[in-house]
């Protein structure tokens, strides 16, 4: 077993000072965690790339020099991925595109000058596709768009430091090869940064530092005892906006000293003032709420249930009333949100995943029958490894209401059912 190096804090530099060097076009050294590559990178803005960087960079790093940038970039400069994601088995799932050169200005494409001035491009919304030809040799990356909270790689910190630095966020990386041939580790790192006099920060202080700018943050908890069981609630506040909140309710045998590795329960239930406090029978919410809190109070491995305020999948208690007002003419719930001129479903679960991220949870078995709560979630960074269904008895009700749910929407739910008569 190969023994882990311990590093003293003193050894890296502050996230300030970092930002700092990238903010006048300097390069700095980012090592990620000794229990993953264990490797660092050369890292700058793309904005400023210089001919004389990118030679410092092959001959100093002597890695492939890629260009991470946002997914939004991406896809305006329609660049592809080299791999999908579900044929991607590259051991950390490296995310390149198609590579690519600045079409004009450039000769082979190859050369310091020709490779920084692609790098600059890249950066400069004023080039678009077009602008560029493909394959090339610049090896552009897709960033997470949750950043390292999704995935600890050197692809998402440049671009996270970036953004951070309030730069265009597409950078420029190298890995830092020993000039044996072999990756450099922490202390090779530590003395490169020395020898060049390079600032060298790390993975997990990005990590730290977004913890603590999470948009959604814990302000205060109490205890919470139930009917199912015993719950920690925890309220979340968006910026210490008191109007803007969501609760967790932790169940009470969730144990967070011994949390890494396990897969916690979790529900994920939206706001239905209707369902959730009046017992309404035009919908199913209230009954979900009441089964997932017992799962979870019943759950060995513990769990959380996130209760997000999205009333109405997002349009609000008004516009919600409005859309029952439809239903009752005839038409069913996607139809009327769309009469109104809302999309099916308004919602997004970043709040969720910030409350996840807060508790530090990464794996999870997950009660839904939404299959885009599944995709954005795994599209966050959380490894989904169950998903446990809901099912609820319809009524004469809300039956045509969960149809709608199933064929419409493509929820996991009532696969035999037909209409009442």
């Amino acid at each position: 077993m190969q023994k882990i190096q311990q590093h003293p804090t003193d050894s890296f530099d502050t996230i300030e000072s970092a930002l700092d060097e990238l903010s006048i076009g300097n390069m700095i050294v980012v090592v990620d965690s000794e229990h993953r590559e264990n490797e660092g990178d050369f890292v700058m803005a793309a904005e400023f790339a210089r001919p004389e960087d990118i030679n410092f960079m092959a001959m100093h790093g002597r890695g492939i020099i890629c260009a991470p940038l946002t997914k939004e970039r991406a896809e305006e400069l329609g660049l592809d991925y080299m791999v999908r994601a579900t044929g991607n088995n590259s051991a950390f799932g490296t995310p390149f595109t198609v590579s690519v050169d600045l079409a004009r200005d450039t000769s082979t494409g190859i050369s310091c000058s020709d490779r920084s001035k692609t790098f600059r491009a890249l950066a400069s919304s004023h080039f678009q596709a077009r602008d560029f030809v493909r394959p090339g040799h610049v090896f552009p990356l897709i960033a997470r768009e949750g950043g390292v909270l999704e995935r600890e790689g050197h692809t998402e910190a440049a671009v996270d430091l970036l953004k951070m630095a309030n730069l265009t966020p597409t950078a420029v990386i190298c890995e830092i090869m020993n000039s044996d041939g072999c990756m450099a580790r922490t202390h090779d790192l530590i003395a490169v940064a020395k020898r060049f006099n390079l600032k060298i920060i790390t993975i997990s202080q990005i990590m730290e530092r977004l913890r603590s700018e999470l948009r959604y943050q814990c302000v205060t908890t109490s205890k919470l005892p139930t009917s199912f069981g015993t719950f920690k609630l925890r309220m979340y506040e968006y910026k210490n906006n008191p109007n803007d909140y969501h609760i967790a309710l932790v169940s009470d045998n969730l144990d967070f000293e011994g949390i890494c590795g396990k897969s916690p329960l979790i529900r994920i239930h939206s706001e239905c003032f209707s369902g959730d406090i009046f017992s309404s029978l035009r919908c199913d919410c209230g009954e979900q709420l009441s089964a997932s809190m017992q799962m979870i109070a019943k759950s060995p491995s513990g769990g959380v249930l996130i209760y997000l305020r999205q009333e109405g999948r997002g349009i609000g208690a008004v516009n919600k009333i409005r859309a029952y007002n439809l239903q009752d003419e005839g038409l069913d719930t996607v139809s009327a949100n769309h009469q109104l001129g809302f999309p099916s479903d308004l919602r997004n679960y970043k709040a969720a995943a910030d409350i996840l991220n807060d508790l530090k949870i990464t794996r999870l078995r997950l009660i839904t029958n939404n299959p885009h709560k599944l995709s954005e979630l795994t599209d966050a960074g959380f490894m989904i490894e169950e998903r446990t269904p809901i099912e609820i008895t319809p009524n004469e009700y809300n039956e045509h209401y969960l149809l709608t749910k199933r064929d419409k929407m493509g929820h996991f739910i009532l696969k035999n059912l037909h209409p009442f008569n």
